[in-house]
């Protein structure tokens, strides 16, 4: 299963952990401390004020792209981890599976469907029962009609 990563993905990965480490910091860290050491030998000309504004506009402009690419396979992973959970646990709804591709105004509606869930669990004062999104409203209703009258 597992397939040779291209070019761009290996050095992705490779310079996601050198960036995130202490030695980066450190070293971007450093070169501040001498950019400001040479101020004065080079008068704060506007030469020097260059070099670090340029030096830094490109780097964060990378670093954009790769932050994105390493949020991206992330995100994907988790959410691959998170339907395996949901379709393999047997009181889980499968609708959930892939929720992430839906329209802004479909996840709304699951919000909201969410919300009245809490309410009814509320009621029944049991915040740790839960329910499939399909079963919801069939579930409390039976709960509800196995009720004895106070």
């Amino acid at each position: 299963m597992k397939k040779k990563k291209n070019f761009f993905e290996s050095f992705s990965n490779w310079a996601t952990l050198a960036t995130g480490s202490s030695a980066a910091f450190f070293t971007a860290i450093s070169v501040i401390v001498v950019w400001l050491v040479t101020g004065p030998v080079f008068h704060y000309s506007d030469t020097w004020q260059l070099i670090i504004n340029t030096g830094t506009t490109i780097i964060t402009f990378l670093m954009v792209f790769l932050i994105q690419k390493s949020q991206n396979k992330d995100s994907k992973a988790i959410h691959l981890k998170l339907n395996e959970l949901l379709a393999s646990h047997e009181g889980t709804s499968n609708r959930m599976v892939n929720i992430e591709d839906l329209t802004e105004e479909e996840l709304d509606h699951l919000y909201k469907f969410y919300i009245k869930l809490s309410s009814l669990a509320q009621r029944d004062a049991d915040l740790t029962s839960t329910h499939s999104i399909d079963a919801a409203e069939a579930n409390q209703k039976r709960k509800s009609g196995n009720r004895k009258p106070a």
